[in-house]
């Protein structure tokens, strides 16, 4: 059974939980911006093919003393490298947190790096390279006061860039963040899926996926532990062929968006394309003045823009207000969920909320608010 970390955006953190816990998961426990959990390597592989929201599984190898940079050394090269790195292979050292003799994330890195390459050196005659793009090994040191947790990156990029989507528009969302806000909405398969404001489609594309039983981890080009020394590459060939087994083959109700901009709807179509879900999405070129719900009910969840990076000159009271008046009379039935960083432009919407759940995107804190349309 090995020991795991999931990095998380800040606020998913339960919802991840039970997202891994249906994965088959053991011990999980939430801890902030993360979750861990223990399992063995078939989970390990899983939890990077199927899981929607975190960032990075992080495989805990040890923690370490490190006062002062030489007792981080020391503690680094107490570890058998052997088992994890030939010096044929390459490596990079990301490290987060600091305390106050190691508070330089860059000179942390090469300390950790200087003793795993001194120790192939002294054992082997010879050391590994460092690609810090594409390392056949990226560890993962995280410091805490006097203690550092060394750990194995078995994703080896985050896992919110999916793959899919090489067309985004100005203010993208995060796959992961739009795949929380689904879940937070409540919304399944078996009903209808709309995003009235939908611009290179994310929203839309996840519930797609989702939908289809579709494995985000399939648009991955390489995980970080396909170049690991114990990698077995039967077994990832067998998860993968099943994840593709299992997939869906059509929608149940609708899933789609509009957009005014005839440029993002094609973004949109173009990623709906990479991901094998354009027979099944519809997107279209509306202004949301002009948007008609595609079925009797369903979930509607939206992105309207904040002020923050696009819309900053214009006035957004006057869409906030259109978005109520839309979701009032056209999607009268439906349940709406709308995400808003900026409350005062949200009390422009003119619809009181039933809920409202507390979300991060990125670093700015915003509110996702529930309306039921009756």
């Amino acid at each position: 059974m090995g020991e795991y970390f999931a990095t998380v955006a800040r606020g998913l953190e339960e919802l991840a939980a039970q997202e891994l816990i249906t994965l088959g998961a053991d011990a999980v426990q939430v801890g902030f911006c993360g979750v861990s959990f223990e399992g063995d390597r078939t989970l390990l592989y899983r939890a990077n093919l199927w899981a929607r929201l975190p960032f990075r599984i992080l495989v805990k190898l040890a923690t370490v003393p490190c006062r002062d940079a030489e007792q981080l050394y020391r503690g680094i090269q107490r570890l058998d490298w052997s088992h994890y790195l030939t010096p044929n292979q390459t490596l990079a050292v990301t490290v987060t947190g600091k305390n106050s003799r190691l508070n330089h994330t860059h000179f942390t890195a090469l300390q950790v790096k200087n003793a795993i390459v001194d120790q192939q050196r002294q054992r082997q005659g010879a050391r590994s390279s460092v690609n810090l793009e594409q390392p056949d090994l990226r560890i993962n040191v995280h410091i805490e006061r006097d203690r550092a947790v060394v750990s194995l990156d078995s994703s080896g990029h985050s896992l919110h860039r999916r793959g899919y989507r090489p067309a985004v528009g100005v203010a993208p969302l995060k796959e992961s963040l739009a795949a929380a806000l689904i879940d937070l909405s409540g919304w399944t398969p078996d009903a209808a899926f709309f995003d009235p404001l939908c611009g290179s489609g994310t929203l839309p594309l996840e519930a797609s996926l989702q939908a289809l039983n579709i494995a985000p981890g399939l648009f991955c080009d390489r995980f970080g532990f396909e170049t690991w020394v114990d990698f077995d590459a039967a077994q990832w060939y067998d998860l993968r062929r099943a994840a593709q087994a299992e997939q869906r083959h059509q929608l149940s109700l609708p899933i789609g968006g509009s957009d005014f901009n005839p440029a993002v709807i094609a973004q949109a179509r173009a990623n709906a394309q990479h991901c094998g879900v354009e027979p099944h999405i519809q997107f279209q070129i509306a202004d949301l003045a002009q948007v008609e719900a595609p079925a009797a009910a369903g979930v509607v969840l939206c992105n309207p823009p904040y002020g923050v990076r696009i819309g900053k000159n214009e006035d957004l009271g006057a869409l906030y207000k259109l978005l109520g008046d839309t979701l009032k009379h056209r999607f009268r039935g439906w349940t709406a969920f709308v995400l808003s960083g900026n409350r005062e432009l949200s009390q422009t919407i003119g619809l009181r909320s039933s809920q409202r759940f507390s979300v991060y995107n990125g670093t700015l804190p915003c509110q996702l608010l529930k309306y039921e349309l009756y």
